[in-house]
């Protein structure tokens, strides 16, 4: 069995047919439980993937070998969100003032409140290194990984952890808040929980999700320009 599962990691077959089998799996589950919106199927997706590589005694570094040819689609997918935002750029240049004020500070905080609150728990360097580019979309997140470092596999859990988040805590807050306005959600929605914040918001609307889509393009161009600045700075 051993020298079967192997060989068969030696390509990225096995990675990506687990990959692929995990998210219908998963996709099949959430439908028969009634599709709620605070757990998106890339959850159980996620949490069953982690179950067969835990039973068959998979590395993780050994997977995401496999799985780096997926990888590759994430930047084309992310490019494709241009679309939407060009469909909507009325709106959105109507509100260029507001966004311009709110972006830089949600950027900041984004980044600033995990890193601090792990900090503040004792956290050495190289976590906090890994939770920094949270709210930052995978693609551009690997690439702020590359400049300040911290373990791959803690910061794709930190983006999930804070994608899933972001989907229950703005659909909870905008029902107490009273706030239905799709252009605000969406925003929220892609500012804090990057791609899987963009796809809850493109199932509230399209304008909801092109405003996501703005959030976690800006975010994540923000973050890629300043957060491996500021840490050099602080001398992490």
């Amino acid at each position: 069995m051993t020298a079967l599962l192997d060989h068969l990691l030696a390509t990225p077959l096995l990675a990506i047919a687990l990959t692929l089998a995990a998210h219908a799996a998963g996709t099949r589950l959430l439908k028969a439980l009634g599709a709620p919106a605070w757990c998106p199927p890339i959850l159980a997706a996620a949490l069953l993937l982690a179950g067969v590589l835990a039973l068959l005694s998979i590395d993780y570094a050994d997977y995401r070998r496999g799985a780096a040819w997926l990888m590759l689609l994430l930047g084309p997918a992310t490019v494709a969100l241009g679309l939407p935002l060009h469909q909507q750029m009325p709106r959105i240049i109507a509100l260029w003032r507001p966004l311009l004020a709110c972006l830089p500070v949600a950027v900041l905080l984004a980044a600033a409140y995990a890193v601090g609150i792990a900090w503040w728990l004792g956290a050495p360097p190289e976590i906090l290194a890994a939770l920094a580019p949270k709210s930052v979309t995978a693609p551009i997140a690997l690439g702020i990984n590359a400049q300040i470092g911290g373990p791959v596999s803690l910061m794709m859990g930190g983006l999930l952890i804070t994608g899933v988040a972001t989907v229950g805590f703005v659909s909870l807050g905008a029902r107490l808040l009273g706030i239905h306005d799709e252009r605000i959600i969406g925003l929220a929605l892609g500012l804090n929980g990057h791609a899987l914040g963009t796809v809850r918001a493109f199932e509230i609307g399209p304008v909801a999700g092109a405003f996501a889509s703005l959030g976690m393009s800006l975010t994540g161009i923000l973050s890629a320009l300043f957060l491996p600045l500021a840490w050099r700075l602080v001398g992490a």
